[in-house]
């Protein structure tokens, strides 16, 4: 415990202030209530928080996702407070979906109600769930159907074909009840990035790649 008396002192009458015995016992109240930054070496627990730490913090457990627009990350809420932020936007979690999506969901599904049961709805919902764009065809033959085209980047099996499982519900949730639909799934296959620099002069087919070429023995 620090040699200091506690800066609690400050609090009393002049009279206690004066009282060393007082300094010393203050302290222990001090770290409960206000902590000590930097922690004193001899805490035997620095790592729990004061009560008006924790009160500090508070803001953060409304904040379940960091938006990548924003240009400042700050704390996020803690994992086991995810399910309950989920229920004050009456948000029913899936048990597939990793806590990024969860987080995902929780911070856009309000705005996203209003739009339920329509196209923009769907779209929106899918690419909050892929972070892919998604691609949604209505067509006048046969009446009420449309087709959903996807882009998944998994290349596990199962894993691409429990993705494509919870697109499905997410489109059977969202989409008028009197309609039906197709969902299409494309899966990115090689891709050759072109980065040429000054002393590079990039991909050039045939030539600074062997894709293309052909050796004669």
């Amino acid at each position: 415990m620090s040699n200091n008396p506690s800066s609690y002192l400050n609090y009393l009458p002049a009279n206690f202030q004066e009282d060393p015995f007082v300094g010393r016992f203050l302290l222990a109240l001090e770290r409960v209530m206000s902590g000590f930054l930097p922690r004193d070496t001899d805490d035997p627990n620095p790592e729990q928080l004061a009560l008006e730490e924790y009160i500090d913090r508070i803001p953060t457990y409304f904040n379940p996702y960091n938006h990548p627009d924003l240009p400042v990350e700050s704390e996020i809420a803690p994992t086991e407070f995810i399910p309950w932020l989920a229920s004050w936007v009456a948000l029913s979690l899936r048990d597939d979906w990793s806590e990024e999506t969860k987080r995902r969901f929780i911070s856009n599904i309000v705005p996203l109600y209003r739009q339920r049961g329509t196209k923009a709805g769907v779209k929106q919902m899918l690419e909050l769930y892929t972070q892919e764009d998604v691609k949604i065809y209505e067509f006048e033959q046969p009446p009420h159907y449309f087709q959903v085209t996807i882009t998944l980047n998994e290349r596990d099996p199962k894993l691409l074909q429990r993705q494509e499982e919870i697109a499905k519900a997410i489109v059977n949730q969202e989409k008028p009840a009197h309609t039906f639909y197709a969902l299409r799934v494309l899966i990115p296959g090689m891709q050759i990035i072109n980065q040429p620099t000054e002393s590079k002069p990039g991909i050039i087919v045939g030539e600074t790649t062997l894709l293309g070429t052909t050796t004669i023995s």
